[in-house]
């Protein structure tokens, strides 16, 4: 397939900034991939399309709050700096992006807090924007953390245009985020409340946790007309044996298997067997997931709305069908539901 087939007119106003009220009422549409039905539902509306021995699949990834404001060494110019992920603990390596880069050069200094709490010397370039730094701390890894939290901010995507607040940092995390390692937060599972998982617990709906460390890939533009040429960064995840086991029983049954977003789908895909079950895997993935592909492990999704032309929406559309979906994303719109990270969700079946 190629990236113009998945363009579509995507009012500005409908990208949301801000979550909604409460995390179980943002809006659901739901859609039937055999025959193209869709539904206009509330999110704890999920309750009636799942039963007793059915599987969601959860990504339990924690977002941890990468962006951070220093000061350049001499200048004082400010450099905003996004943790990308830690190369190597024990050097307090990390991997990021600087903005702007142009100022920032190997040597460079950075200055981060009132009180210089932290202080990182720039060790190299790695992209345009990217750059190697190692932090100068002396204390213990759980000091060095505490520090990060303390000065670190939300990391809202670039298109949501305001300053993250307090309720970002609740909201834009899943409740049951565990392992901490992501840039971005696994959006479809941000609709779940306490009330409504204990509901779907009470109809004897059973969870599996996987975990994908979402990074900026999810983000990046695809740049190449044939998809075939697209590559997707890697991610680390990691399915544990015991929530493999819950996911095949579910397979066995023959029950209702859900994943929730897609970065749970990304990494149930990446770890299926020879048998078509899933299997535990600690590894990382660049799976790249489009039209026409064949699903091994998940007959449900849900998903939030994505934006023209992203690799979410092709693998959106490579579950539900791609004129279900293009369809389906037609309709959101004429009927103003709000897209991406705070926006709705869609429940396809």
């Amino acid at each position: 397939m190629k990236l113009s087939q998945f363009k579509f007119n995507l009012p500005e106003s409908l990208i949301a900034h801000n979550p909604s009220a409460t995390r179980d009422e943002a809006r659901l549409m739901v859609l039937h991939k055999d025959s193209g039905k869709i539904e206009h539902k509330i999110f704890k509306d999920v309750l009636d399309y799942f039963d007793d021995k059915d599987v969601m699949i959860l990504n339990n990834t924690k977002v941890f709050p990468a962006r951070l404001y220093g000061n350049k060494e001499k200048t004082g110019a400010t450099i905003e700096v996004f943790l990308l992920r830690e190369l190597n603990k024990e050097l307090r390596l990390w991997d990021v992006l600087v903005d702007p880069a142009r100022k920032i050069r190997v040597g460079n200094k950075l200055y981060f807090g009132d009180d210089d709490l932290l202080i990182a010397e720039v060790v190299d370039n790695t992209t345009s924007r990217g750059r190697t730094i190692r932090f100068l701390f002396d204390g213990t890894d759980e000091e060095f953390r505490r520090n990060v939290e303390i000065l670190g901010e939300t990391p809202l995507p670039k298109y949501i245009k305001r300053k993250a607040t307090a309720e970002d940092k609740e909201r834009y995390q899943t409740i049951f985020a565990k392992h901490e390692g992501a840039v971005a937060a696994p959006t479809a599972g941000l609709h779940f409340s306490r009330e409504l998982m204990k509901r779907l617990e009470l109809k004897g709906v059973d969870f599996a946790e996987v975990t994908l460390h979402v990074g900026l890939g999810t983000f990046r533009p695809v740049e190449v007309e044939d998809l075939t040429k697209h590559k997707m960064d890697s991610e680390q995840f990691i399915i544990e044996q015991k929530q493999a086991d819950i996911v095949n029983r579910g397979i066995e049954r023959k029950a209702r298997i859900c994943a929730v977003g897609t970065t749970s789908m990304r990494a149930i895909e990446s770890a299926v067997s020879a048998g078509k079950t899933l299997k535990a895997a600690n590894d990382w993935t660049s799976k790249f997931i489009f039209p026409p592909y064949d699903f091994s492990i998940a007959n449900s999704m849900i998903t939030n709305f994505h934006t023209p032309e992203s690799t979410l929406l092709m693998m959106v559309s490579a579950f539900g069908g791609y004129e279900h979906v293009m369809n389906a994303y037609e309709v959101a719109v004429k009927e103003k539901y709000r897209f991406y990270s705070y926006g709705d969700a869609m429940l396809i079946i």
